[in-house]
């Protein structure tokens, strides 16, 4: 073959593997407008960072972050992290593979877009969807292994095994993602259940209260009773009468004594401990490192949540835990005291605010009750808008979302 040929053969391939990476390109791309677009701003880093480079592999690694919901499980975030590290030990190996810069190429602009995907399909994720969004991995990786292979059937054997392995991995991470829409789901329909008991204990201890307050007439009836058998005594010599009044006595006492008793049992079944204990923050007001830590009775504990971001401060409070509990005050008290040196005000113990970091908090909650639901996200909508607006227009009305009057800041 004379040097021209062997010239055009060259130019060939290469233009081969150039159409292939344009290709990719363009699909890494679009994908990337489609997330910036619908998703948040992302801005692309300016330049070209060299491969040898931290910030080049920090740029691999992280062209998507998307807030996914199992963070706000530890042990769905464990599993999760578990099966990360197995897709970068594969990403890794299949690396090791490819010793040309073009082939390299189109491997890592494959694995970004592949995992690209894998967010938007995590993002999407809903209830009762996880036929779909599997059926949608399958899809994607069938989709990529085609661009990646196509004219070129030296790299298909490598490539389809990377395909499979990653698939399965990838299918992994959504599995884990939707059981947090499982645990989500048993929240609801516990929290449905749990709020129809409290409006029943609500109506029972009305019920209770009106029984109480007749136990309580009938109670001092007979001590009346008694206070008017005892003078009587007093004032008699006749040993029949006197005989009399005693066992009308006894019996007025024993009677006293049953209404003293069932008033007893009434009382202890109207002061039920069962509640909701809040964690909440306010970025705007406090910081990221101050935390309230209270109890409600209410059925709706988001309430009383609204009620303190009202009016004594400039933003609401974002919600991190709420946790049922039959013995809420018990749970309550656990929590104040392995904080009480963390107290913000240490005069005023009613002002349950505790300076302390967020992880710091979320494993005292986990260590006292395992099954609770964390969330560490600050959202802090109205302050970051508020930071964002450099100049308030005359024209805009600032209104108080929920203006109802001063709520104090003590339990319920």
């Amino acid at each position: 073959m004379d040097a021209e040929a062997e010239q055009q053969k060259t130019k060939k391939s290469t233009e081969s593997y150039a159409k292939k990476l344009l290709k990719v390109q363009t699909a890494f791309k679009s994908l990337q407008y489609s997330i910036n677009r619908y998703f948040y701003d992302y801005e692309t880093p300016k330049g070209i960072l060299s491969e040898s480079t931290d910030e080049a592999d920090e740029l691999l690694e992280t062209t998507v972050k998307l807030k996914l919901n199992f963070m706000d499980v530890r042990e769905l975030r464990k599993r999760y992290n578990l099966n990360e590290k197995v897709i970068k030990e594969l990403l890794a190996k299949y690396e090791g593979r490819y010793t040309t810069k073009t082939n390299m190429a189109i491997y890592k602009l494959m694995v970004i877009v592949l995992e690209s995907e894998l967010q938007n399909i995590l993002f999407n994720l809903k209830f009762s969807k996880l036929d779909k969004a599997i059926k949608d991995i399958k899809s994607m990786t069938a989709k990529y292994q085609k661009i990646a292979t196509d004219g070129n059937q030296n790299m298909a054997p490598t490539i389809t095994r990377f395909i499979g392995e990653i698939e399965y991995l990838f299918t992994e991470a959504v599995k884990i993602e939707y059981e947090y829409y499982i645990q989500k789901e048993r929240i609801r329909e516990e929290q449905k259940a749990i709020r129809e008991k409290m409006r029943q204990e609500t109506a029972e201890r009305k019920q209770l209260e009106a029984e109480r307050k007749k136990v309580e007439q009938e109670e001092e009836k007979y001590k009346n009773e008694i206070l008017a058998v005892q003078n009587q005594l007093n004032n008699v010599n006749d040993a029949a009468l006197i005989k009399q009044l005693q066992e009308r006595l006894t019996k007025v006492q024993s009677q006293l004594d049953n209404v003293e008793f069932k008033k007893a049992e009434i009382i202890k079944l109207e002061h039920g401990q069962a509640g909701y204990i809040y964690i909440i923050s306010n970025l705007g007001s406090f910081g990221e490192t101050v935390f309230k830590v209270g109890m409600t009775r209410r059925s709706v504990p988001e309430d009383r949540v609204d009620e303190l971001g009202d009016a004594s401060v400039p933003f609401r409070f974002d919600i991190h835990c709420l946790i049922f509990s039959e013995n809420a005050s018990e749970l309550e008290t656990k929590l104040h005291k392995r904080l009480n040196e963390k107290r913000v005000n240490k005069i005023n113990l009613r002002k349950e605010f505790f300076k302390l970091t967020i992880d710091e908090l979320e494993d005292l909650v986990y260590e006292l009750e395992p099954s609770a639901q964390f969330t560490k996200t600050m959202l802090a909508e109205q302050y970051h808008q508020s930071m964002a607006v450099k100049e308030v227009p005359d024209s805009v009305v600032i209104v108080d979302e929920n203006d109802d009057g001063d709520s104090e800041d003590d339990n319920e």
